[in-house]
C-alpha cells in the first residue's frame, strides 16, 4: 500500500533550536558500524562468486572494546591491544563446500583499518574474537526458495527524509573535512577520532568538537595548546564558507585546562579513544545518511552488516533516505519529503505493508497535484529493488 499525504509540521530550518550530531571517522561506534559492514560486503562478494548468490547471513552485533595504552608528550606505546568482537549468524556451508567465514570476516575487518585509520596497526594493535554461528533453519530457507526477490527476514520499519538542513549539511561536511587526506596531510597530528555536536538556535551556529592531537606529533603542553588554536581557526574559516548562519562559535576539545599536563590535554596514541578510552557498539553511531539529528525522524535498526537482501532493517533504512531523495528531485514545489516504509517477515521486500511519503509543499501547491508521480517513484524504486540490494551488497551505498 502506497500513501502520500501532507506533512503536517514546519520544515526543519523553521525550527528554533536544532541539535545535530556526526561522529568521525575513528570513534569507535562508527568503526564498529564501519567493520561488520564491510564484513558484510565481503562475505556477499563471497557467497556470489561460490554460488551466485547471497546466502543468509547478518553481521550487526559487534563491539569493540578497549584496550590500554601508556601515554607522553612525544610517544607511548601500547600495553593492551583493542578487542573486536564479531557476531550473530553466517552460512559456513552451502552445497557441500565450506566458507572459510572467520578467515573473511578478520581480512575485512584489517583491510578497513589499514585504509582509515594511519597509526593503528590491524596486527599488532587488534585482537580478533569471532563469535558468528549458524543460522536458525527458517531464516536460512529464506535463500533457498525459488525467485531473485527473497522475503523479509524480520519485521521492520525504517524513514528516511530529503533535504538536509543547511546544519546537517555543515555538520556532515566538517568531519569529512577534518578527516579528509588534504586536511590530515596538512595537520598529521590530528586524529581521526572526531565527534561534531552542532546546536543551532534561529540562524546562529554553536558547535562542539572533540579531536584528539597524537602524542608522538606533540613535545609539550605548550606545544599542544599552540597547535590546538591553529586548527581551532582553521574551523572557524572553513565555517566562515556557510553564509546562512549569521552567528558562529567554535568549542574545541573543551574538557582541556592549561597547567593539568597529561590530564588536562585529549592526546591521543592511535588516533581513537577506543585505544584506551570508550569502547564501540554497532548502532550507537550515525544513522544511514551519516548523522544524528534530535529533529528528525529516526529508526531504531542498527543497519550496518545486516543481509543486504532480505533483512529490511537495512535495505529500508537506506531506501527509504533514498525515495525520499528522488521525490524531492523530480517534483517541483517541495520544501521536505519523509518517507516511512514497513514490512513483515515472510512478505517479499518487494511488496512493503506500508510506504508512505509526508511531504511539505511550498505555497500554493496541493497534495493532489504531486501524489500520482511521488506514487509512480514509489513504483519504479520497489519494481528495481533486486538491482537496488545487489548495488548495497557491494558498499555502493554507505550506512554510517
Amino acid at each position: 500500500m502506497i500513501i502520500i499525504e501532507t506533512f503536517k509540521g514546519r520544515s526543519i530550518t523553521e525550527h528554533p533550536v536544532e541539535i545535530v550530531e556526526r561522529k568521525g571517522t575513528g570513534h569507535p561506534d562508527y568503526i564498529c558500524d564501519s567493520i561488520m559492514d564491510a564484513i558484510s560486503v565481503a562475505l556477499s562478494k563471497e557467497y556470489v562468486k561460490e554460488f551466485g548468490t547471497i546466502l543468509h547471513h547478518n553481521i550487526d552485533k559487534g563491539l569493540l572494546a578497549a584496550g590500554r595504552v601508556y601515554k607522553r608528550f612525544g610517544g607511548g606505546r601500547v600495553l593492551k591491544p583493542i578487542e573486536l568482537f564479531i557476531g550473530d549468524r553466517a552460512t559456513f556451508r552451502a552445497g557441500g563446500r565450506e566458507i572459510h567465514v572467520v578467515d573473511i570476516a578478520i581480512e575485512a575487518a584489517k583491510k578497513w583499518i589499514r585504509e582509515n585509520m594511519r597509526f593503528v596497526d590491524p596486527e599488532r594493535h587488534l585482537r580478533y574474537r569471532v563469535v558468528l554461528a549458524h543460522g536458525s533453519e527458517e531464516l536460512t530457507d529464506i535463500f533457498l526458495r525459488p525467485g531473485k526477490i527473497r522475503g523479509a527476514n524480520d519485521t521492520s520499519a525504517a524513514v528516511g527524509y530529503y533535504p538536509l538542513s543547511p546544519t546537517e549539511k555543515f555538520i556532515l561536511e566538517l568531519e569529512r573535512y577534518l578527516n579528509s587526506k588534504r586536511f590530515k596531510d596538512k595537520y598529521p597530528e590530528t586524529g581521526e577520532d572526531i565527534k561534531v555536536m552542532g546546536l543551532r538556535r534561529v540562524d546562529a551556529l554553536d558547535l562542539t568538537v572533540a579531536m584528539p592531537f597524537l602524542a608522538n606529533y606533540i613535545k609539550s603542553e605548550k606545544e599542544y595548546f599552540e597547535r590546538k588554536e591553529i586548527i581551532r581557526r582553521e574551523m572557524v574559516r572553513f565555517l566562515g564558507k556557510f553564509e546562512v548562519f549569521k552567528g558562529k562559535e567554535v568549542h574545541f576539545n573543551t574538557l582541556d585546562e592549561k597547567g593539568r599536563g597529561l590530564g588536562g590535554v585529549y592526546l591521543s596514541l592511535l588516533g581513537t579513544s577506543a585505544e584506551d578510552a570508550d569502547s564501540g557498539q554497532v548502532g550507537r553511531g550515525n544513522r544511514v545518511n551519516g548523522l544524528i539529528s534530535m529533529n528528525r525522524p529516526m529508526g531504531t535498526e542498527a543497519a550496518a552488516g545486516k543481509n543486504p537482501v532480505s533483512h529490511v532493517g537495512k535495505i529500508y533504512n537506506v531506501l527509504a533516505h533514498k525515495i525520499a531523495m528522488e521525490i524531492y528531485k523530480e517534483i517541483e514545489g517541495i520544501k521536505e519529503v519523509y518517507v516511512l516504509l514497513l514490512n513483515r517477515i515472510g512478505t517479499p521486500i518487494d511488496r512493503p505493508q506500508m510506504a508512505t511519503a509526508q511531504v511539505l509543499l511550498q505555497r500554493g501547491r496541493r497534495i493532489g497535484e504531486i501524489a500520482k508521480t511521488a506514487e509512480d517513484i514509489f513504483e519504479r524504486e520497489f519494481a528495481d529493488i533486486y538491482k537496488f540490494c545487489m548495488e548495497l551488497s557491494m558498499g555502493k551505498y554507505p550506512v554510517c
